[in-house]
């Protein structure tokens, strides 16, 4: 009986979704100094968001054969070892159809040779995940093949409009990423907020702390504990039973600006997650059941050249027609 081949020292893997093996993933140079969670949603098409979470809080998923944690950066050159996972759904990723492929072209507000800016719509998630298989980063590099390096440099929530900045290239992204970490990067929102703003109230400094994710679904709480937050605030225009306000996130917290607002008394609307009352009567005269908050514009280092980019997105036709529904008579 003839003897096995000698091992190459390859990871095998089978392509038949009952049998999973372990992967070898190398970090290529566009992809360099991402976050390994980031780097493992972009790499593992398929693979629920949950159980990539899981994964590298067991310890099972190795950088260079050491553990790592959800925020360790990646290298060019590094080795990934990934543990047997299933995929949610095979082959590749869905192709943008023909009226969003058109929302995104039409939504390009600034296009360099290092970075693009984005106004991006409300309702579409920035990457795939729970209950998304198509987001902007995996449309826009299916529409944009030329740009291989195509990476987000932050992200918006599913239900939030405006300004996304990406990279085309691995060093505008660290570039751009470092920026934001020092607190280079300024970025201003809009939001119709329940009730009338506290006309004193300019800055809200309140710890966060992010609960366990349950389904996919990620929440803030106020906490002592947590993480210091602060965000100033400023009225706008006062509304039908609402308030236009600008918000300005000194810091960078999951859900920061939408906390904030709810724990002044005045949720943003449109926000079931953090509003404590109903909204149904306010949404009903808004038009609309949508998010009402809109990364309106942002200020941040050239990661190229020298002097600061500054770039504003316009309102949707939905968040124009509400502030006409809401205006006082």
């Amino acid at each position: 009986m003839a003897a096995p081949p000698p091992s190459s020292g390859k990871p095998e893997r089978t392509d038949s979704p009952d049998r999973p093996a372990v992967v070898v993933l190398e970090v290529a140079e566009h992809q360099h100094d991402q976050r390994l969670d980031n780097f493992l949603l972009g790499r593992l098409k398929g693979v629920p968001k949950t159980l990539i979470y899981r994964i590298i809080r067991k310890g099972e998923v190795r950088i260079n054969g050491k553990r790592a944690k959800p925020d360790s950066r990646v290298e060019t050159g590094d080795k990934v070892r990934v543990p047997p996972v299933r995929t949610a759904e095979r082959g590749e990723a869905p192709k943008p159809g023909s009226q969003l492929a058109e929302r995104l072209r039409a939504a390009i507000l600034l296009d360099d040779p290092a970075f693009m800016v984005l106004n991006k719509p409300a309702g579409l998630a920035v990457h795939a995940g729970t209950g998304a298989n198509l987001g902007v980063i995996e449309a826009m590099r299916q529409l944009y093949p030329e740009w291989p390096g195509l990476e987000l440099v932050h992200r918006l929530d599913k239900g939030t409009s405006g300004c996304l900045l990406l990279a085309k290239t691995g060093k505008a992204r660290k570039r751009l990423m470092d920026a934001f970490r020092e607190h280079e990067v300024r970025k201003t929102y809009h939001a119709i907020v329940t009730g009338s703003w506290p006309a004193r109230l300019k800055r809200v400094d309140a710890a966060l702390l992010r609960q366990p994710e349950r389904g996919g679904q990620r929440r803030v709480e106020l906490d002592e504990d947590g993480k210091d937050a602060s965000t100033e605030f400023g009225i706008l225009r006062q509304l039908q039973q609402a308030t236009l306000v600008e918000a300005r996130p000194l810091t960078g917290r999951t859900h920061q600006i939408r906390v904030h607002a709810a724990s002044a008394g005045c949720p943003l609307l449109g926000d079931d997650k953090y509003a404590e009352q109903p909204q149904g009567r306010l949404q009903q005269l808004a038009g609309s059941k949508r998010l009402f908050l809109h990364a309106a514009a942002l200020n941040f280092p050239h990661p190229d050249q020298t002097g600061m980019v500054s770039i504003s997105a316009p309102y949707d036709a939905v968040f124009e027609q509400a502030l006409k529904l809401l205006a006082l008579k």
